[in-house]
């Protein structure tokens, strides 16, 4: 079954780095997984951050960031293994939902 992820920053920290104000170092967002059916399952996670080793000149003003920027920063660090254990962990809480608890058919009602 097919799975549709969306990712959400959720909140940010921020400091001042040497000549950069208010630079992202915190980062805390989620990723949930839609399957086909509408269950879900969501993954919080926390990416840190510095400004320290951006290239002069790339440094994007906090004013000026949008939640496409900071994800396409998170989603770069979020991968190979570190991936695989998110979707995991979403499978996970999608297929406890297909698992119900039903009285027991020799017990009384």
């Amino acid at each position: 079954m097919a799975i549709t992820y969306t990712w959400k920053v959720t909140s940010v920290k921020v400091k001042d780095e040497g000549d950069n104000t208010d630079a992202i170092v915190q980062t805390f967002w989620t990723k949930t997984g839609t399957d086909d059916n509408g269950e879900q399952g969501t993954f919080s996670g926390a990416t840190p951050f510095t400004s320290v080793d951006v290239p002069e000149g790339e440094f994007v003003a906090f004013a000026d960031l949008t939640e496409e920027i900071i994800l396409g920063w998170i989603q770069a660090v979020v991968v190979d293994q570190y991936e695989n254990h998110v979707n995991q962990q979403i499978q996970k809480q999608i297929d406890q939902k297909a698992i119900v608890e039903k009285d027991l058919p020799w017990a009384s009602i």
